[in-house]
């Protein structure tokens, strides 16, 4: 699919719900067609069948301890072991990937949002308006994104919420560039100019006619970036700046088992390993994503 493939004539709703269900029917055959997307995409979803089920399928309580069992060994009792406290790490890592995964999805959500509507902004106006907005993500990209997510949470302090815009403020600035890209090459299309010829708003013209060309390169976009968003989470609680405990968090539970890997390896593996598939599952769908949009790297593979 490129963009010569998408509706560059203007018209109402009937060309957007095309497009929509064209992006859906696209999506499926590439699934379909690309065995390891496919195996990425079902990775990823049992992970979040897991987290929306760990309440009903986790054998114990996550934050329950018993001293008597701490640092077990996997079992019949404890599939994978207990931790220092003796709590079971599979109901951890159960409930753990609930918040793994809502603050991977609600930062890079806020992230395509907000750094979408500045690229379009600064792509379809240029100028002035452009070089401002274009030179401020600039500063906010000089900085690494684990360094800058980590002061803003030192600063704002480690919540949930707080977590969730601090990672999602690193990530605005790649979807302002992946936004204005494209933005300013349709503005100066023919369907665009017919559009201002008839009179158009410039709001009509970037959310009506615009955005929708550019929807493909910003879900690619994002599911590449989720899997940052996942592991920045986990790197700010391992060192200490994550979800306090007892509350089981896939970082957090690497660090406690780091404290204690001489004692038992369980404690840190299983978390590591968690972390692992669900960033290697974001990273297949995404690359499966992207090579069936661009057409050069489509042909290549």
């Amino acid at each position: 699919m490129t963009q010569t493939d998408l509706p560059q004539r203007i018209g109402g709703g009937r060309e957007f719900a095309a497009l929509v269900s064209n992006a859906v029917r696209f999506c499926g055959r590439t699934l379909v067609s690309s065995p390891t997307t496919l195996v990425g995409a079902v990775l990823f979803g049992l992970i979040v069948v897991l987290a929306i089920a760990a309440p009903w399928i986790a054998p114990y309580d996550p934050i329950a301890q018993s001293i008597v069992r701490r640092l077990q060994g996997p079992s019949w009792q404890h599939w994978l072991g207990t931790d220092a406290y003796g709590r079971d790490i599979l109901s951890r890592l159960l409930f753990g990937a609930r918040y793994s995964l809502t603050i991977g999805i609600l930062s890079i959500l806020a992230a395509v949002v907000i750094g979408s509507l500045i690229g379009l902004l600064a792509g379809y106006f240029g100028g002035r308006t452009d070089i401002v907005i274009m030179q401020m993500m600039d500063v906010v990209l000089a900085f690494p994104a684990l360094i800058l997510g980590l002061m803003l949470v030192a600063i704002l302090g480690a919540s949930v919420f707080n977590i969730i815009a601090a990672i999602a403020f690193t990530a605005i600035p790649a979807f302002a560039r992946i936004a204005r890209a494209p933005v300013m090459a349709l503005r100066e299309r023919e369907f665009i100019q017919a559009g201002r010829a008839l009179g158009f708003s410039d709001a009509r013209l970037i959310f009506r006619h615009i955005l929708p060309n550019i929807v493909p390169e910003i879900v690619v976009m994002a599911s590449l970036w989720m899997a940052t968003a996942v592991r920045t989470e986990a790197s700010l609680a391992f060192i200490g700046l994550g979800i306090a405990p007892p509350t089981p968090t896939w970082g957090g539970m690497v660090r406690e088992g780091f404290e204690n890997i001489l004692d038992s390896y369980a404690v840190a593996l299983f978390p590591s390993l968690a972390v692992l598939i669900l960033v290697l599952a974001l990273n297949l769908v995404g690359d499966g994503l992207r090579d069936a949009i661009d057409p050069k790297l489509g042909r290549s593979t």
